[in-house]
């Protein structure tokens, strides 16, 4: 495919839209391999959906080999990919509904909210970051859910904007002062994910978190990304609160290296 726009979104993050009807037409919460030539494949997540335009994006953090090749794109240059893969979110019968995102999670969960908000869905959007400056699609998540009355509260640890501290923390308020919610989605760093989790377990709320693990093969051959029973690319990447309980002695405290040893999160 050949990239047809490159967008900053941060310092260190990009988006990269492609023409293509199948990733086009994905599910919220699929993912797709890229591959940059002559460097690497990995594992990205679909952040936008135009199936009017059959156009499709992913956004990417500059973190390793691949990634930072990535970014040295432009537009007209070619990428490989392969997909979409794995489970989307279900869009359950929820009517009051909260997403907590975190870092480039928040790549996963747009498509997600972009559906919700088509619905007659009530939408808490909690987003967290280190800083103002790390904050993934502020501008396009207050101007969606604007329109559909939703609530976004945003988190940086430094305080640089919006509340300081990290994003579970109002999650957690929330929920303490009697708060309902029909599910909570969540897509970003682990830790928060199991915090939410745990949160989710405590107050008897359904859950969906997306899970992030090295993937080699996306077809369920190579195991890399196996977390308990599961395969992430095959069974996940979204996983329920029912199925998270049946690998709670992984998840939030350990993953695979690219070698296949389990390391801590």
């Amino acid at each position: 495919m050949k990239i047809s726009t490159v967008q900053d979104e941060t310092s260190s993050v990009k988006s990269f839209a492609f023409h293509d009807r199948f990733c086009a037409n994905a599910k919220p919460g699929q993912f797709v391999m890229i591959w940059i030539p002559s460097v690497d494949e990995v594992p990205m997540s679909l952040s936008a959906l135009q199936p009017d335009k059959s156009q499709a994006a992913i956004t990417v953090e500059s973190v390793g080999e691949a990634t930072k090749a990535l970014h040295k794109m432009k537009a007209g240059d070619t990428i490989g990919v392969r997909g979409p893969f794995g489970n989307s979110y279900a869009i359950a019968k929820a009517h009051n509904v909260m997403i907590v995102g975190g870092g480039t999670g928040l790549a996963s969960l747009m498509p997600l909210t972009e559906r919700l908000a088509r619905g007659k869905n009530k939408i808490t959007f909690l987003m967290g970051a280190k800083t103002r400056n790390d904050l993934l699609f502020l501008n396009r998540i207050n101007e969606l859910l604007t329109k559909v009355k939703g609530r976004v509260i945003a988190t940086t640890e430094d305080g640089s904007y919006g509340l300081e501290g990290l994003v579970t923390a109002p999650a957690e308020k929330m929920l303490e002062k009697g708060e309902k919610f029909d599910m909570i989605y969540a897509c970003g760093p682990e830790q928060m994910m199991h915090k939410m989790f745990l949160l989710a377990e405590k107050f008897n709320i359904p859950f969906q978190a997306s899970l992030e693990r090295f993937m080699r093969c996306a077809i369920g051959l190579c195991g890399t990304c196996v977390i308990g029973k599961y395969r992430v690319c095959q069974d996940g990447p979204i996983f329920s609160g029912q199925q998270l309980r049946e690998v709670k002695d992984e998840f939030g405290h350990f993953l695979r290296d690219f070698d296949g040893r389990k390391t801590t999160v």
